[in-house]
Order: structure tokens, then C-alpha cells, then sequence
């Protein structure tokens, strides 16, 4: 018996914030494949993958709108303006972003901006890099009797630096396992928080750079060590940082991982090659 999974319309001049995920293509949900192929323009970040681009429909328009550090990038009253904008042109719009569009994504600001606009939108969450990465490197980030308790938190303020609100001595003593997005460039800081906060000098810490793709690798050092090792990593893509006693599962669990992103990201290599380059719109 094969059953039919009935999908919600996407109505032209409406918004859907689509998750990409954190790379690998096999992680995208069913709604988000649907928003793909029925959209009539994507705005997507910088680090969606070209796999995953490839799903987009023939008929569909791609602009780039996506942020790096460090680099020349969309501003964010642009991009909130540029869907609301193309809604009003009656369009089928999916803002696709790395990740979640809720986990410091600023899927907030953006759906707010549509509100105000009165455009109709709809999220579709994604998985979140700080869930999978983990994962696909052999790391839990809860177990029972040893991480019973995990915060996700950006390491980088709006501004630059540190960011400025987190209570890093409360998180210190709270939190079990500490999940970092964007925190390599500020690990320094960071590091001398947790430290004075009492975390201990020996607790393990992993660098998981390109979690869930085909260049994925993992760094494991100790919080005392930190600085050092980022210092020495040569690292251009996203990197994900683990500070906890789980992070020692992984040279349990890693040799026997059976989820292989090279493997995923073979079975959609043909996909990319009918990409056409016109389609790109910077």
C-alpha cells in the first residue's frame, strides 16, 4: 500500500522561510523539497550547498543574499525589503537559509518584516547545525548521567566580538554541554569566561568544521588548549564548537558511524551538473 503525503499550497504573493540544514541534501524536510520545486524565486545564503540548490525547481529564479564574516555581504533591511518586494509582485518566495530559520538565523526579523507588510508566510524548520553536526561526529550532546543539560549559543555579537549579553559564568555552571555557533574567532574570550567561571582547564572541546558534508572533520582538544588549536586550524567554512564530557564519545562512536556525508552527496552529484548558471542572480 503506498500512501500520499498531501502538501500544504504555496499561494503566490506568500513567504516561506525554508531551513536548508546544516549541508548534507538527506537532512532537507518534505516541506522544504516542496517549497523548492513550486517556488518561483529562492533568496538564499552564501553556505547552501549547490546539492541542494539543484532542487530548486526549472522555473525558479535564484538570488544570493547570503552573509559571511569578514566579507561583503546582503544587509539585512535589503533582504527583509527584497521579499517583501517580491511577494507584492506576487510571487512564490522561499528565503532559504543555513540551518534553522529561528536558530540564529534572523528568521525572526525577517518574518516580522513581512508581518508589518502584511505578507503571508510560513516556516519550515529545519535541522539545526547544532543538533546534527554533533551527531555526524559521534558526539551526544545529552547522556544520561554525564550531559543532562546543553545550551546552543552564538559566540559573536551583532557588532563584532564577543557576544555581550550572554551570561557566560551562569551558562558555566548550568550547562553540561555548551553548543558554539560562530564562536571560533572569539574561542579566546570565550574560553577565559568559562575558565573563570570554573569549567575545568581538562575538559574536552571539539572543533567540528563543515559538519555533514563531504570535507566534514573534527578537532578535539581541552578548553586549555583552545585558543592554540583554533589559532592552527585552517578553517573557511562554518564551524561548530562542543565544550563538554561528551565530546569524549567521540573515538567511541566515530570509527562505527555509518552516516557518511560523501556517500549522501555522491547520489545528488548528476543533480548539480543541471544547474544552469544563468539561473544565479548576485
Amino acid at each position: 500500500m503506498t500512501a500520499t503525503l498531501a502538501m500544504p499550497a504555496f499561494q503566490p504573493g506568500s513567504v516561506w522561510l525554508v531551513g536548508a540544514g546544516p549541508g548534507d541534501p538527506g537532512l532537507l524536510t518534505l516541506h522544504a523539497l516542496h517549497a523548492l520545486e513550486q517556488a518561483d524565486v529562492v533568496l538564499h545564503d552564501s553556505l547552501v550547498p549547490e546539492a541542494i540548490l539543484a532542487l530548486v525547481g526549472p522555473q525558479a529564479r535564484l538570488e544570493l543574499v547570503g552573509k559571511r564574516a569578514g566579507r561583503p555581504s546582503a544587509k539585512q533591511l535589503r533582504i527583509s525589503q527584497r521579499l517583501v518586494e517580491l511577494a507584492g509582485d506576487q510571487l512564490r518566495v522561499v528565503r532559504l537559509k543555513n540551518g534553522d530559520p529561528f536558530v540564529f538565523g534572523r528568521g525572526g526579523e525577517e518574518v516580522l518584516a513581512l508581518a508589518t507588510a502584511s505578507i503571508p508566510f510560513r516556516v519550515v524548520p529545519g535541522i539545526t547545525a547544532g543538533v546534527a553536526v554533533p551527531a555526524y561526529a559521534g558526539i551526544p550532546t545529552t547522556q544520561r548521567a554525564i550531559a543532562q543539560s546543553v545550551a546552543f549559543v552564538t559566540g559573536h555579537h551583532a557588532g563584532g566580538g564577543t557576544a555581550r549579553d550572554v551570561d557566560w559564568a551562569g551558562l558555566a555552571r548550568s550547562a553540561d554541554t555548551l553548543v558554539l555557533y560562530m564562536g571560533l574567532r572569539q574561542i579566546d574570550a570565550i574560553r577565559r569566561h568559562l575558565l573563570d567561571a570554573g569549567r575545568m582547564p581538562t575538559e574536552p572541546v571539539a572543533f567540528l568544521v563543515d559538519g555533514t558534508t563531504s570535507t566534514q572533520r573534527r578537532v578535539i582538544t581541552t578548553l586549555e588548549e583552545a585558543t592554540v588549536v583554533a589559532q592552527r586550524l585552517d578553517v573557511d567554512g562554518p564551524t561548530l564548537i562542543v565544550i563538554g564530557d561528551v565530546v569524549d564519545f567521540e573515538a567511541i562512536l566515530s570509527p562505527l558511524q555509518q552516516s557518511d556525508p560523501a556517500s549522501v552527496i555522491a547520489a545528488y552529484a548528476s543533480a548539480t551538473q543541471s544547474l544552469p548558471a544563468e539561473r544565479g542572480v548576485t
